[in-house]
């Protein structure tokens, strides 16, 4: 994980690594997958903490690791998931 990727690169990464199409995360999470696609793709910078909160529950993730406070290849769940 690049030290300057936005919350949509990384549920992206993080959703590829669990091998998850965006409708399966969408699904799964409650989040509308209109509203997952503009969150990947940066078109939405600051989601609620509701959608952020339900995105990182379907990922197995912590909140702080969607938000870049924890990086992606020190944490022991997706380090060595490709």
């Amino acid at each position: 994980m690049k030290k300057s990727q936005h919350i949509g690169e990384i549920i992206q990464e993080l959703r590829k690594k669990k091998d998850m199409t965006q409708e399966e995360l969408a699904q799964k999470s409650g989040v509308s997958y209109t509203t997952l696609i503009k969150i990947e793709r940066g078109s939405v910078q600051n989601p609620t903490v509701k959608t952020i909160k339900r995105i990182a529950d379907a990922l197995d993730a912590s909140v702080d690791l969607l938000l870049g406070k924890i990086n992606l290849d020190n944490n022991p769940t997706y380090k060595n998931e490709q």
